[in-house]
């Protein structure tokens, strides 16, 4: 069994005008399949063989035990396949789901942040400040303390001794110029401030919940 492209649970216009239909599309049919098709390629390998049949998570967190050989494209593609199949699901139209943290959710951001917009701000902070490539992070640490945080490339906070902070991630942010450039050009942070409007925190709550009980997001990841 391979792994495959996921289906999104909503149209590529349906997050305009925040995020574009032809990123989008492009976004998911050509970068993310790319990141699929190599890592398939990878687990195929007689080095990878090891890995094959391993869970996508299991992946993110054991690439540092792969050969060396390998290690760097089940790194790169792995993270990507797990970076963004959990991106699509983080973000809904506008008006279908939850427009703002609630619950314990809400309670832990509180906790950690001071409030919401404060939460905002410091991941702001760190989506806007990562050089180059990556990926800016809301995550639940030892105890189920939330942290921010931003990793490189494909990197994710699951993958232990890579991340600079690990922890189990329950909100991400791809700030890779594929992401925005189409419709934002070199504008981050208004890329960053729009993407708010299409947050999913119906399915945040749900990674939260999960995280509260030590399990990485339970995403549905497609094989074929």
């Amino acid at each position: 069994m391979s792994f495959a492209l996921p289906n999104l649970a909503y149209d590529d216009a349906a997050l305009e005008p925040y995020i574009d239909g032809t990123t989008m599309n492009i976004h998911r049919t050509k970068h993310h399949n790319t990141y699929i098709n190599n890592l398939n390629g990878a687990l195929q390998s007689a080095d990878g063989a090891g890995m094959k049949g391993s869970s996508l998570e299991a992946i993110c967190r054991n690439v540092q035990s792969a050969p060396s050989s390998v290690m760097t494209v089940l790194r790169n593609n792995g993270g990507g396949h797990f970076n963004h199949t959990m991106f699509w699901t983080l973000m809904a139209p506008v008006g279908s789901a939850s427009s703002a943290p609630s619950g314990a959710l809400k309670q832990a951001i509180d906790s950690t942040f001071g409030g919401v917009d404060a939460m905002k701000e410091q991941f702001n902070k760190a989506a806007a400040g990562r050089f180059g490539s990556g990926w800016a992070w809301l995550c639940a640490g030892d105890g189920g303390k939330l942290f921010i945080t931003s990793t490189p490339n494909q990197d994710n906070p699951l993958m232990a001794g890579v991340a600079e902070q690990p922890g189990l991630p329950i909100l991400g942010l791809d700030v890779w110029e594929h992401a925005y450039y189409l419709k934002y050009q070199n504008r981050r942070p208004e890329y960053i401030a729009a993407w708010w409007n299409v947050v999913n925190w119906d399915t945040v709550a749900k990674y939260y919940d999960d995280a509260s009980n030590g399990k990485a997001p339970t995403m549905n990841v497609p094989l074929q």
